[in-house]
């Protein structure tokens, strides 16, 4: 049996400047946004991008992760608590980001990014799709250190259930590392691969769409629900059924008659 490490959340500190892990999880994933994209952009194989054009999708990446995944943590996870407490919504050193709000916010911002630059809005998703995972990886990474998100008790002949001392005394799965590995490596490998040949506008984005939400819901059966929700209807988790709409355009974009690529 495995215990967690207790990683100290500050990686560095200057004075009263504080670096956080997390923090840096979310430059690392910015990071990695920059490169992949640079490197789709110079391989074309989605013509008429440029290296230079990832650095302001970034920014409108950023700003969409940011603003939707708090206002989607609000809404999806504590409407009740945040409607009495609305000053608590700008409070986010206090923890409470939702990945789905965070997608929502990057769609938006990939719909006016592709308005303003005058690209079909499906393309700029497709563009996008494949440098998303392993910033997600990055994030979960980031959950570990924290001792966050733990998952569910596991087995205790599991070789590597793990004891969360911040948490309590029970053997779990270390969720956030299967997580790390759905999510993040093999969804990066496998809409990676998929897109590394010209499709059909709108077949990455389902690729991406498809492919994470049926491995967050796998992931979800080995991670422990929010205590203030718990189990919802059929015995599912918030994050299963916030799946089931990404699993569903997801397949509509993949299996729908489309245009050859171009």
């Amino acid at each position: 049996m495995l215990i967690h490490p207790e990683i100290d959340p500050i990686a560095l500190q200057i004075g009263p400047l504080a670096i956080r892990w997390y923090g840096l999880t979310y430059l690392a994933a910015f990071v990695l946004f920059m490169v992949l994209g640079q490197y789709r952009a110079r391989k074309q194989i989605l013509q008429g991008w440029k290296p230079a054009d990832v650095d302001e999708l970034l920014l409108y990446g950023i700003l969409g992760v940011v603003l939707g995944g708090r206002i989607g943590y609000c809404l999806f996870y504590k409407p009740g608590y945040y409607s009495s407490n609305p000053l608590e919504i700008f409070a986010v050193w206090q923890g409470g980001m939702s990945f789905h709000g965070g997608l929502l916010g990057v769609i938006f911002a990939m719909w006016l990014y592709a308005r303003r630059t005058e690209r079909k809005f499906l393309r700029v998703m497709d563009f996008v799709s494949p440098l998303v995972p392993l910033g997600l990886a990055s994030g979960r990474i980031g959950n570990f250190i924290n001792a966050e998100l733990p998952g569910r008790a596991a087995d205790t002949s599991l070789p590597w259930a793990m004891i969360f001392p911040t948490v309590d005394k029970i053997p779990r799965h270390p969720s956030q590392l299967y997580q790390f590995a759905l999510e993040g490596v093999l969804l990066f490998i496998i809409v990676w691969i998929y897109s590394s040949k010209p499709r059909a506008a709108g077949r990455v984005a389902g690729a991406f769409l498809l492919g994470y939400g049926a491995l967050r819901s796998i992931a979800e059966f080995f991670r422990e629900p929010d205590a203030f929700l718990g189990f919802l209807s059929f015995g599912m988790t918030m994050g299963q059924w916030l799946c089931v709409p990404m699993i569903l355009i997801g397949f509509w974009l993949l299996v729908r008659k489309a245009n050859p690529p171009r």
